[in-house]
């Protein structure tokens, strides 16, 4: 942006605001200078100006920074501003471009982490703070620009350091509002005669006892009034009525595009229509059950404080894990204990507001109504939508982890039932099905094993096959006890089962309703590797069909799932309901599911190397111990491997040659694989190096990042490819490929010798040495996996930790904020390879180079 723009807003014969001088602009020296102006003019913000090439970058944050993490503020990018504006504090005058009142609140430098111009244009500028009142580092993130939207909107977020507080440690803007330049309050400021400037001279004191202007701070006024419903093309007059059927979506393969379609996120909770009537609040499910009492007084109380009379507001409430993803197995289980205080309810459209009914007026004029009452933020959310193409936005909410894409006709009115102007694709193949039946756990005989499902098709049910997994403890023994209570003589099925499928199964009513993902179905029409998720009490079981998307599935995708499906193993678990991970309800057969998943992407990783296991047989909360050498036992598919330096007397090391290996691991209750950095072929010349980032205490996801870059351009300076990945706990591990030539002693040697340059160059931010007393706000960079006997967690490996995470492989372009390191899990991970569009370590084995002469230089900063 140019100051012509700036210029061409004011007249400077008004306003006391500088003149952009532009040709001192184009060629005055870049300084480091930011300052955010608390500006009081339509609606209350605060104006964030970075220095840049002259010019103050500017950004109007609509709620002002935040010292949260967790708090993303809308920032709408504006018109470059001078750098004399960076002083300034004042009123401009009311019908002016901006009239109202601006307070300097704060002021001082700010410092790129990276390039900042490739920053601004890739969306992604992260930088740190030093002024009177923020300091630290803090991220602007560009987000897609919607349909009819004239400007840019980013969103303004603290990062993880040690100034970044907590929210009810007390908000910055509220405990230190005051001018940086004058110490005034807005109010006193806004007492100044119009256009007055801080720059006309010192401002006199005000007597304590002089009566103030009846201006109230913004945040205390009552919301401005709106336009007029009526006023909505397509609006009609209505009484406000008790129940509209929600608008449904139908199930495609794969998104659409064009210019009539705009696309949401399709949330993973509950969807409810909000009634709102005069601060009386009514939350309806989509069959129209009252569950308001279900959630809490949180929520009501929120859509109580909308600036609106009556309204029906459609929407999805949810509970976000830590990845910042909508998780309907979490939201089961606050319900389930009393939890209401992480519910959010994103709205995404409104049918009927003040006595107008806007059914009929078309969706992004009922949007763009819905912002204007809802904000971005808070326990009631607007859900905002996006206009790039449907396939691109997939891949975005995929590799995020999200549940899938809800594509709109942007010029349809709300739709009546199932329609094609709403469609839904997903990442992962999800649906609900009837609880016709349940096998007992062989583990505790009061808790269900697996569940029997099936889906009404031509007025029957029809048998799908069964769900083993995705049950914590307490779901398993609560849906035993509900079913226990409906249990029946006879199947439900009109059909015969085959005698495998009636094998200790006892039947149940079928009226209570399961939602399940799954990777797909197998000949037999049978559900492929299936997880319970969470009963859908919000959905009648006589509805319950089968959903087919109604498009074919693109040839890429179904050679995947094909590829997938007909992996073949012939290890049979025991016990396969056996929770390994407690808390997150993964058995047995939910880990084996998973690696089949993954294993063409696994496998180079894993097989014909010899590997240590850490073995969990009752799962995470019970023993474990690390085991390399063969047990009494083994299943025949898990190999033997004899060590030449062993002893006659050793026993010989664990490999695997397949899958069926690595199901005779899970079997066994191994749930860490951590392969050696060579192969059995070449068992003295390894062919991986392997650098592990391990943080210490007070240390920043970013400087984890910011370490791992490091790594890699001391690989790619000496002509080394370098690949990333998540360690699944705090870390990230940092891989590069070897032609096995070099040995044990000089492969140990050389990553010795680069660890201990990076603590050399930075000794504020790495240690190469393990103790953990000098490792407090450091990263020990860990070259102790390279040599021989040592082991790293494999890429695709689960953690025998809380949450069920994996090691992850994840492009460089990736790697920042929106990662999670742990993110990555059993449960969505085997959705995340699926829908990516490349591996990122696909060609891993081809950029293998020996290793080179040159010792790792030390790197000058």
């Amino acid at each position: 942006m140019a100051l012509e723009d700036y210029n061409k807003k004011r007249n400077f014969e008004q306003t006391a605001e500088p003149r952009g001088k532009i040709s001192k602009a184009k060629s005055a020296k870049t300084g480091n200078s930011f300052c955010i102006q608390k500006h009081d003019a339509t609606r209350l913000h605060y104006d964030f100006r970075l220095e840049l090439d002259g010019v103050l970058k500017s950004w109007a944050v609509t709620r002002g920074p935040s010292l949260d993490t967790s708090e993303k503020r809308l920032a709408v990018q504006t018109e470059d501003h001078p750098l004399d504006y960076g002083d300034f504090e004042g009123t401009i005058p009311k019908g002016e471009y901006g009239g109202g009142t601006v307070l300097l609140w704060d002021r001082g430098t700010w410092k790129p982490t990276y390039d900042p111009h490739k920053g601004l244009a890739k969306g992604h500028l992260e930088f740190e703070l030093e002024g009177d009142k923020l300091s630290g580092r803090w991220h602007l993130v560009k987000m897609p620009r919607r349909a009819r939207e004239k400007r840019d909107n980013w969103l303004l977020i603290k990062a993880d350091d040690d100034v970044a507080r907590s929210g009810n440690e007390g908000d910055i803007l509220e405990q230190r509002p005051e001018s940086v330049k004058t110490g005034r309050s807005l109010d006193e400021i806004a007492r100044e005669a119009p256009g007055w400037s801080s720059k006309t001279g010192k401002l006199p004191a005000k007597s304590p006892k002089e009566p103030q202007k009846d201006t109230p701070n913004r945040r205390k006024k009552a919301p401005a009034k709106r336009a007029s419903a009526s006023a909505i093309k397509g609006a009609k007059p209505s009484d406000l009525p008790d129940f509209i059927p929600p608008g449904l979506a139908t199930l495609v393969a794969k998104a659409p595009g064009g210019k009539r379609w705009i696309h949401e996120i399709k949330f993973d909770g509950y969807r409810l229509q909000a009634h709102v009537s005069h601060r009386e609040i009514r939350l309806l499910t989509r069959t129209g059950l009252d569950w308001t009492k279900k959630f809490g007084t949180a929520v009501a109380d929120a859509f109580a404080a909308l600036p609106l009379e009556t309204a029906l507001i459609d929407g999805e409430l949810v509970v976000e894990t830590q990845s910042g993803t909508s998780d309907f197995s979490a939201l089961q289980s606050d319900l389930s204990e009393g939890r209401s205080d992480r519910f959010i309810y994103y709205a995404f459209d409104i049918m009927h507001l003040d006595g107008q009914d806007l059914t009929g007026a078309r969706l992004l004029d009922r949007k763009a109504e819905l912002e204007r009452i809802v904000g971005p933020e808070g326990t009631v959310r607007y859900s905002s939508h996006f206009t790039v193409e449907g396939e691109v936005m997939k891949a975005h909410a995929c590799k995020l982890n999200l549940e899938g894409v809800i594509s709109k006709i942007a010029d349809d009115p709300y739709p009546a039932g199932r329609s094609k102007s709403w469609l839904k694709s997903k990442c992962s193949s999800r649906q609900e099905f009837v609880i016709c039946g349940y096998v007992p756990s062989t583990v505790d005989k009061k808790m269900i094993g697996s569940l029997v499902l099936g889906v009404h098709e031509n007025g029957a049910l029809q048998h799908i096959g069964r769900v083993g997994t995705g049950y914590s403890r307490k779901v398993a023994a609560d849906l035993y006890k509900r079913l226990n209570s409906i249990e029946i003589s006879k199947s439900p099925f009109p059909e015969k089962l085959p005698a495998e499928a009636r094998r200790d199964v006892v039947f149940v009513e079928p009226e209570l309703v399961a939602e399940i993902e799954f990777r797909g179905w197998t000949g037999d029409h049978n559900l492929r590797h299936a997880s319970f998720r969470g009963l859908r009490e919000d959905k009648p079981a006589a509805e319950v069909v089968r959903e087919e998307p109604v498009a074919a599935v693109s040839a890429s995708k179904t050679t995947t799932s094909a590829e997938v499906a007909t992996l073949p193993t012939s290890v049979k678990l025991t016990h396969p309901e056996r929770i390994y991970w407690p808390d997150e309800g993964v058995t047995k057969e939910g880990l084996a599911n998973y690696y089949a998943d993954v294993w063409r992407s696994m496998a180079p990783f894993v097989i014909n190397r010899p590997l240590a296991l850490l073995r969990c047989p009752g799962g995470i909360t019970g023993q474990s111990f690390f085991q390399k050498h063969i047990w009494r036992g083994a299943n025949k598919a898990i190999k033997r491997f004899k060590d030449p330096k062993d002893g006659p007397d050793e026993e010989p090391l664990v490999m695997i040659d397949g899958l069926d290996g690595l199901i005779g691991l899970v079997q066994a209750g191994a749930l860490e694989i951590h392969p050696w950095g060579s192969t059995i072929e070449a068992l003295e010349k390894p062919d991986t190096i392997i650098m592990d980032l391990d943080p210490g205490e007070g240390v920043t996801w970013d400087r984890i990042c910011d370490g791992a870059r490091e790594i890699k351009a001391r690989f790619e300076a000496v002509g080394m490819a370098a690949f990333v990945k998540t360690s699944g706990g705090k870390g990230l591990h940092v891989v590069s490929p070897l032609t096995p030539k070099a040995d044990w002693a000089t492969v140990k040697a050389f990553t010795k010798q680069m660890a201990e340059a990076m603590a050399a160059d930075s000794p504020d931010d790495y240690v190469s040495v393990i103790t953990k007393s000098k490792r407090n706000n450091k990263i020990l960079v860990d070259y102790l996996r390279n040599g021989r006997n040592a082991t790293a967690v494999a890429a695709y490996s689960s953690r025998a930790r809380p949450g069920a995470a994996v090691s992850m492989p994840i492009e460089w372009d990736d790697l920042g904020p929106q990662i999670n390191p742990a993110g990555f899990t059993v449960e969505n991970a085997p959705a995340h390879v699926a829908n990516r569009k490349r591996d990122p370590w696909g060609d891993f084995l081809s950029a293998a180079v020996p290793l080179p002469a040159t010792k790792p230089k030390t790197r000058k900063r």
